[in-house]
């Protein structure tokens, strides 16, 4: 009781700092401004204060990690609990998630050093720091979460649906993408929920890989910025502390929780709704 008593004034406290501290901005910025104008630029002369940059630049990113992940993940995840001896399941899965282990920032440097060189080889007006390498190096970050979850989801299937699959006729690969997926389609969408929210949080492989420039477009050959990595930016100490530019930094995180905080409430409708259906 009190250890979930501590979780939950934790939780408040974080919610009550992004407030008190956003109050501030929005006293100042207008919401709409906020919200519907197309410019961030805080730290500039002129002045803008519109979170759609950020905002575009972080679902960039998230939709490349997604479009990564997603098929490999899933695919892994139907590799290890249909078709993988028990004892290699036992022994990869755990090597598998060891890359969620890796540092982040081991994960940026990669992006920017080995992924980037890779694709400019054959994406010749590809940026040095832009989305795709970034999105793409958060895929793989990701791929133990969606696998991991997926193949829990995947192995609690009942065999009784397996087997009614074969004595109808229908082949190993048949019954494992027609009918253990489908079956085990809430948890698998429960995982990849999950992944997305770990993709919009990450900070330091889109501020050393994507670039710190607040463009917005959805073309991942460019530099962008998301909300995380101007966070980090305006954290360094260079900004006058309780400015309306630090401040912004608060504005900015309170839109990343309500992010997290949405899907996050997805995932777990998700799950209820999974449980009412089997029990």
């Amino acid at each position: 009781m009190l250890s979930g008593v501590v979780t939950v004034l934790t939780t408040v406290g974080i919610i009550w700092v992004l407030l008190s501290e956003s109050w501030g901005f929005f006293s100042v910025v207008p919401l709409s401004e906020f919200l519907f104008d197309t410019e961030w630029t805080p730290l500039f002369t002129q002045k803008h204060y519109g979170i759609l940059p950020l905002l575009s630049g972080t679902l960039l990113t998230t939709m490349i990690a997604l479009i990564t992940a997603v098929p490999l993940g899933i695919v892994i995840a139907v590799y290890l609990s249909e078709y993988a001896p028990r004892n290699f399941r036992k022994a990869i899965k755990p090597a598998l998630e060891i890359l969620a282990a890796v540092p982040t920032v081991v994960y940026g440097f990669f992006a920017l050093t080995v992924v980037t060189p890779f694709l400019q080889s054959f994406i010749p007006d590809l940026s040095t720091f832009n989305a795709l390498s970034a999105g793409m190096v958060m895929g793989i970050m990701i791929i133990p979460v969606i696998s991991s979850l997926s193949e829990d989801a995947l192995y609690a299937v009942p065999k009784s649906l397996r087997e009614a699959s074969y004595g109808m006729g229908a082949t190993k690969f048949q019954t494992a993408f027609r009918v253990v997926v489908p079956a085990a389609s809430s948890g698998i969408m429960v995982s990849v929920i999950l992944g997305i929210s770990r993709a919009i949080g990450e900070t330091m492989i889109v501020a050393i890989a994507a670039g710190q420039q607040p463009t917005m477009t959805f073309d991942p050959r460019e530099a962008v910025e998301t909300i995380t990595a101007y966070i980090v930016q305006v954290s360094q100490g260079d900004v006058p502390h309780d400015s309306i530019e630090y401040r912004t930094i608060f504005a900015a995180g309170i839109t990343l929780f309500a992010l997290t905080f949405v899907l996050n409430n997805i995932s777990f409708w998700i799950r209820k709704k999974y449980q009412e259906k089997y029990e």
